[in-house]
């Protein structure tokens, strides 16, 4: 077993596979490490995120792409590094993207209290000597100043909003709200108009639903949501496009973009990632 010593900055959790909102990311962080499929990570917002390594390793950082350092140097992101007892690491405010991913050899066990300055964190052994190869590159962090675009498909309760305002879901371009968390991802533009406004029971909820609620503003149900919503669901997002919402910043355009309607006028206009 190792140890860190972790100065969490402005907000960094610990967190397993499927509760980070960039999967993909804390899945590579781990695999060029050679870590368990499962293995859990830290999720660094913006940055701040102080580590002293107490005993020797070998780290990766993925996702958001900012400078990080080791002992003042430079970095490489997407990389396994190894590090030497002692050793300092820093993650310096993203340039692109919003959530940096760290992880370290051997896995670092998921945990819910939040992290505070001082706190000391274990990890396993590392599987092997020799980091393993990875053919896939990884996927380069968000342009800020570039729109967000997501694919979307329709859910059962589509029918909850008629023609006019599922074009308009799918074509008007939306802002991701500082109002924004884990929980999920709130949209700002043009509220939607349901066709019915009936009381709803609590139905179960996926993550990648997009919610109707009342202010006709959708809302994008990210990994922390609740286990139920009353609002109707009225798309779905691809799952391979869900961990981008994850990266997206406040003020940060998104486009949702899905098939029309039957009968009405198809969308021939696409939009640039």
């Amino acid at each position: 077993m190792g140890a860190v010593v972790v100065d969490p900055g402005s907000l960094t959790s610990v967190l397993g596979q499927e509760q980070a909102l960039d999967r993909a990311s804390m899945h590579l962080a781990n695999a060029l490490l050679g870590n368990a499929a499962a293995a859990g990570g830290l999720e660094v917002l913006l940055g701040g995120l102080r580590l002293r390594f107490v005993t020797a390793s070998a780290v990766s950082v993925t996702g958001a792409e900012g400078i990080i350092t080791l002992n003042g140097a430079e970095l490489p992101m997407n990389k396994a590094v190894r590090v030497a007892p002692g050793a300092v690491l820093e993650a310096w405010p993203a340039l692109f993207g919003i959530r940096y991913y760290v992880a370290v050899a051997g896995g670092i066990p998921p945990q819910e209290e939040p992290l505070r300055a001082g706190t000391a964190l274990t990890f396993g052994r590392p599987n092997s000597h020799a980091f393993p190869e990875i053919k896939q590159p990884a996927r380069r962090a968000l342009d800020p100043e570039r729109p967000v675009v997501a694919r979307v498909s329709r859910s059962a309760e589509a029918s909850n909003v008629g023609i006019s305002s599922w074009l308009r879901l799918t074509t008007e371009p939306w802002i991701l709200s500082p109002e924004s968390d884990r929980a999920g991802a709130r949209l700002v533009g043009r509220p939607l108009e349901a066709v019915t406004t009936q009381p709803r029971e609590p139905q179960p909820l996926l993550t990648g639903s997009v919610l109707l609620p009342p202010s006709g503003l959708p809302v994008i149900a990210l990994a922390g949501h609740p286990a139920t919503a009353k609002s109707p669901v009225i798309a779905m997002v691809r799952d391979d496009d869900l961990d981008l919402i994850g990266q997206a910043r406040p003020g940060q355009m998104v486009h949702l973009l899905g098939a029309a309607e039957p009968g009405a006028p198809s969308r021939t206009a696409g939009v640039q990632r």
